[in-house]
């Protein structure tokens, strides 16, 4: 059964999908949005970002999806990736953060965002 949201990050048309019996994830239906497309529009480099708070990770399923966009976008040179940034608590203010895994601080998170940094 299509889990409900149990918090205020859903617009209406995606609380609505949640409520709609035919097209319910037991069903195999699902859907997931990814947080970030980021882009340098002056050298064209870009890529995505799934931010999870509290230590979250992806489910199983999320992880799948993100899988196929990679392999399809990854033919771009410009494409620098598709990472997940994760928070202790829910933004590098209040907490430790990762980046694929790897324990990083604010400034490197930075160099990161202004692709700098070595693809990960």
């Amino acid at each position: 059964m299509t889990k409900r949201r149990y918090d205020k990050h859903s617009t209406e048309f995606g609380l609505w999908l949640r409520e709609q019996e035919e097209i319910d994830s037991g069903k195999g239906f699902v859907a997931t949005n990814i947080d970030y497309m980021w882009h340098n529009y002056n050298t064209g480099e870009w890529m995505l970002l799934e931010e999870k708070r509290h230590k979250k990770t992806p489910e199983p399923w999320q992880k799948n999806l993100f899988k196929k966009i990679h392999k399809q976008a990854r033919n771009d040179p410009q494409y620098k990736g598709f990472h997940l940034l994760k928070f202790e608590n829910t933004s590098p203010e209040d907490g430790k953060m990762w980046l694929d895994g790897t324990l990083i601080s604010k400034t490197e998170l930075i160099a990161f965002l202004q692709f700098t940094e070595k693809e990960k």
